[in-house]
């Protein structure tokens, strides 16, 4: 099995993996999938700090002042009651925080069954609206209604997802106001879902490049980001590429084909 500290050693053999003509393996999907883990996780990490530290804070907050209301002559017991049903709000919202972000990155593979891509994009939606916030870019989400449903294991396009929104929000690091916008509609066959930042592009010298396994422009970056999105959406019969969006930047995008019955 591949893993973050070998895949360098074996790059070659898994990019004539990814980039023949037969079909990609539930097993090439999975390891490409865990080593793209581990980078995310890697990112993910201070904002999953910086998500704690609100209720955290407000549970001390809140401890403190619950402790001085009981410890007056005539305890403020109303109030007192008061304080500790916010720490209690204040904890539920922190545990259901490292809840969802345990279950986005949980390494089991998960049953192909129906899914809304609305209803996907959804449970994604928290944890990509921490990553745009933490680095001053406003996401805006348009979800069409009534999406036909898709056959897909639900992680792994949320870890497709999240790959796309990651990229899109650094690129439009050097753009003064730094927008990111998720679009999804259907043609009745297809369901695609567009990612779209309003950075500088994508140069031309890079273009025929950017879906190659351990090809990268980021320090420290694993390059496997967009190959392991390719190799999920291949592997449902999908399709994945990008081109320039307008007014500048780019627009990311993959079909998935609508489920049969």
């Amino acid at each position: 099995m591949l893993d973050p500290a070998s895949y360098k050693g074996k790059g070659q053999e898994s990019s004539r993996s990814l980039m023949s003509d037969s079909p990609p393996s539930a097993q090439l999907i999975e390891q490409l999938l865990n080593i793209a883990r581990a980078s995310a996780l890697e990112e993910m990490a201070s904002g999953i700090a910086h998500e704690l530290n609100q209720p955290l804070g407000a549970i001390a907050t809140f401890s403190q002042a619950g402790e001085r209301m009981l410890a007056r002559p005539e305890p403020m017991l109303a109030a007192a009651i008061e304080v500790l049903q916010q720490i209690n709000t204040a904890a539920m919202g922190a545990g259901e925080g490292l809840r969802r972000i345990r279950r986005l990155f949980n390494q089991d593979q998960g049953a192909r069954v129906l899914h809304r891509l609305s209803d996907v994009l959804a449970e994604l939606e928290p944890v990509l609206e921490l990553l745009a916030t933490r680095s001053g870019t406003r996401l805006v989400v348009n979800r069409a209604a009534n999406l036909p449903p898709v056959s897909i294991d639900q992680r792994q396009i949320q870890h497709v997802l999240f790959v796309l929104v990651q990229n899109a929000i650094e690129a439009g690091r050097a753009s003064s106001s730094p927008v990111v916008r998720i679009e999804t509609s259907s043609d009745g066959y297809t369901v695609q879902t567009a990612i779209i930042d309003n950075g500088t592009g994508i140069p031309a010298s890079l273009r025929a490049e950017i879906f190659h396994p351990f090809f990268t422009t980021k320090t420290g970056g694993t390059g496997l980001g967009l190959a392991s999105s390719r190799t999920v959406i291949e592997f449902y019969q999908g399709s994945i590429g990008f081109d320039d969006a307008p007014g500048g930047g780019t627009r990311f995008w993959f079909r998935l084909p609508v489920a049969n019955g």
